[in-house]
């Protein structure tokens, strides 16, 4: 089992950011019918209900804002999504890692992280999100390390299995995208470890969109960052904040280099990009698409961006920016992966 150090993660302050998640609304309660399903026992991955999104089901990852629904789709190529903490309420129980029957939980990660995040790759992909035991919010201020470890051990034994089974029943040789953000990066980073480095499936790697959690310079040995928007074998990694925000993150020295992408021009270089790259955020409103709403530069361990423009964005005072990670760049990654995957299809 490939361990990973978690002790840099998520300090207490990350909580302000994730009280404004852009594309959180109560009105996805009207869809709790969908929800009744009841687990025995741990994750069954040839029951569809273990699957927050699967190629087999409609779910909310097909769903395409309105200007963008006469553009031409593909499904030549897989993405593997790990979504992030959803499990953020004690739902009556003080467990350290999620119920898979939980309707609440469920319903939240099918239409904030699904809806807004994982539905950026649907013009080109197939998307597969295994449902999985994720940790508790508070699992991240945990002292206990061992306590800690073992939670998030069961986290990713769940996407360990969720990939496997995926593998074998579903994916006949297909390329691969895998992409995550915040906790699910973090399984992500071991899963491309252990499935990717040093492995024939190395070579069906389209890209890795690892976005959230840091990516240390030296955490990968053999899966490069990407420094232009034609490659493709390697991965891109951004956490975003206003610009002018502290050096040190979440108040804390980062003691590694990280590396970090600009999702405006796809290089890792402290080069700015103005707004007028920005092809378009999708925020609270899933239908409306707002056109040069930041710049970005590289600074340091993180992505700076300027304030947002979007309808009564004046109201929004937050430095950090880490529920908006896909959703400010979300025509440019929608692009981006795109042009990837025509140039490894080209290959």
């Amino acid at each position: 089992m490939i361990r990973e150090d978690l002790t840099y993660l998520m300090p207490k302050s990350l909580l302000v950011a994730l009280v404004f998640v852009v594309s959180c609304t109560p009105k996805y309660y009207q869809y709790s019918g969908n929800y009744q399903f009841r687990d025995y026992g741990g994750p069954d991955y040839s029951n569809l209900d273990y699957w927050a999104a699967h190629p087999d089901k409609h779910d909310p990852s097909d769903s395409i804002p309105l200007s963008l629904q006469k553009e031409s789709r593909d499904s030549s190529v897989d993405v593997f999504f790990i979504y992030p903490t959803t499990y953020t309420r004690n739902h009556g129980s003080e467990s350290d890692n999620a119920p898979l029957d939980d309707q609440e939980i469920n319903l939240k990660t099918d239409y904030t992280s699904i809806l807004y995040q994982a539905s950026v790759f649907n013009a080109d992909c197939r998307i597969f999100a295994p449902r999985y035991r994720q940790v508790h919010l508070r699992m991240f201020f945990e002292k206990d390390s061992l306590r800690k470890q073992a939670a998030f051990d069961l986290a990713y034994r769940d996407i360990r299995l969720a990939f496997e089974y995926y593998l074998t029943h579903f994916n006949s040789g297909r390329p691969i995208i895998i992409a995550s953000h915040s906790q699910g990066t973090v399984h992500a980073k071991r899963l491309i470890k252990q499935f990717f480095e040093n492995d024939p499936l190395k070579s069906r790697l389209v890209c890795a969109y690892l976005v959230g959690m840091p990516v240390a310079n030296d955490y990968f040995t053999e899966i490069a960052p990407c420094t232009d928007s034609a490659q493709t074998g390697c991965f891109v990694t951004w956490r975003t904040f206003r610009k002018g925000s502290s050096d040190k993150i979440y108040g804390v020295e980062e003691n590694f280099k990280a590396i970090v992408t600009n999702p405006l021009t796809w290089s890792i270089d402290a080069e700015p990009a103005p707004a007028s790259m920005n092809k378009g955020a999708v925020l609270y409103d899933f239908n409306r698409v707002w056109p040069n709403t930041n710049d970005a530069q590289i600074h340091g361990n993180v992505l700076w961006i300027s304030k947002p423009r979007f309808a009564w964005g004046f109201l929004y005072f937050t430095r950090n920016y880490h529920a908006g990670d896909y959703n400010l760049f979300y025509l440019n990654i929608r692009e981006d992966v795109r042009r990837r995957i025509e140039n490894f299809l080209k290959r």
